[in-house]
């Protein structure tokens, strides 16, 4: 038997979703467009498998949702979401940080320091989604030390929910070194009051890294939807 045959559905799968997000990321997808699956599959060159795979995907990480009569459209990323899971996430995430500071071991430390120095590598090499992922990771060994699994899990379907409003705005600012400072500032201020045994500062930590990041994220949405107000008024 052939071991790598089960896994090649999964690498084409892997790939297709990449160019999808990359494609709505970049706006070569924009808001509304409709992710039909045979479509998408000639236009990549795959069978319709690995594409489905891809889509539903995109729909978890919220590039995407299903709309009646039109199956997976892109998704738009809309100021009231955003606001409301950002608000949702900043109650949840105060209290992780505080109990994990509060009961979280030297091991436990030390690796999130090990993630903070994969988070500085991902900056200085522009690389998104390391970013995100050892992003999540840090604050995942943070967040589990609460030792509140349902706290955690929680949070963790949130991050899905705003997958895309994070890759947006990391992807925007990853590329300016005087602007990208919040993507590892509180992340450091976390791994210190780790440290520290601090619960109070890691409440401080988290409210103000997702304060920083909705208005950011905020602020970018907003130009868009007045640029395109704009040109559909001239």
């Amino acid at each position: 038997m052939n071991l790598t045959e089960p896994l090649q559905p999964t690498l084409l799968a892997d790939q297709v979703y990449d160019v999808l997000r990359e494609a709505i990321i970049n706006g070569d997808l924009p808001a509304g467009s409709r992710l039909r699956i045979r479509d998408v599959a000639a236009q990549v060159g795959t069978s319709v498998m690995p594409v489905r795979e891809a889509i539903r995907r995109l729909e978890e990480g919220g590039f995407a949702h299903r709309e009646p009569h039109k199956g997976a459209v892109v998704k738009g990323l809309t100021l009231e979401e955003l606001v409301h899971v950002y608000a949702v996430r900043k109650i949840l995430e105060r209290e992780a940080a505080r109990l994990g500071s509060e009961r979280i071991t030297p091991q436990d430390v030390a690796r999130m320091e090990a993630e903070y120095g994969h988070i500085q590598a991902a900056i200085a090499a522009e690389q998104v989604e390391d970013h995100l992922r050892h992003d999540e990771a840090l604050l995942t060994i943070l967040y589990e030390a609460s030792g509140n699994p349902v706290l955690v899990s929680s949070i963790r379907n949130l991050w899905l929910q705003c997958h895309a409003y994070k890759t947006v705005g990391i992807k925007a600012t990853i590329e300016s070194p005087k602007s990208n400072e919040w993507l590892w500032r509180y992340q450091r201020d976390l791994v210190a009051a780790a440290r520290s045994h601090d619960p109070d500062a890691a409440a401080a930590a988290s409210d103000a890294s997702l304060d920083v990041a909705a208005e950011d994220i905020r602020r970018r949405l907003a130009a868009k939807t007045h640029g395109a107000d704009a040109a559909a008024s001239s």
